[in-house]
């Protein structure tokens, strides 16, 4: 399972942000609770990610201030990053058919 979590993290990652911005320990969250806790990042691990996809040009992270609260940096896809991530859902769809063809399970 480790394998393919880290296989696919950018894609998780990218489509998370499809929706709206996000910060990194939201993201974070996100991936516990909607996997139902199979995969889990780090906050610590998670960061990197995201600067390397700032670096990549496919997420986009500002910095925001609120009253009352602690300065956090919000990440959103850019158009580089929509694009990427459609490229990867569509090898994703590609990689999970064969792999069904291949062993007979079905995806469900």
């Amino acid at each position: 399972m480790r394998d393919l979590q880290k296989g696919s993290a950018e894609m998780i990652i990218l489509a998370l942000l499809e929706e709206r911005q996000r910060h990194g320990y939201e993201i974070a969250r996100l991936i516990g609770t909607e996997s139902g806790n199979k995969l889990q990042f780090h906050v610590a691990s998670l960061y990197p990610m995201l600067y390397r996809l700032e670096r990549k040009k496919l997420v986009e992270g500002k910095w925001v201030e609120k009253p009352g609260e602690r300065r956090r940096r919000f990440y959103r896809l850019t158009p580089a990053g929509r694009k990427a991530l459609a490229a990867s859902k569509r090898n994703w769809r590609e990689f999970v058919a064969a792999l069904n063809r291949l062993t007979g399970f079905s995806h469900v």
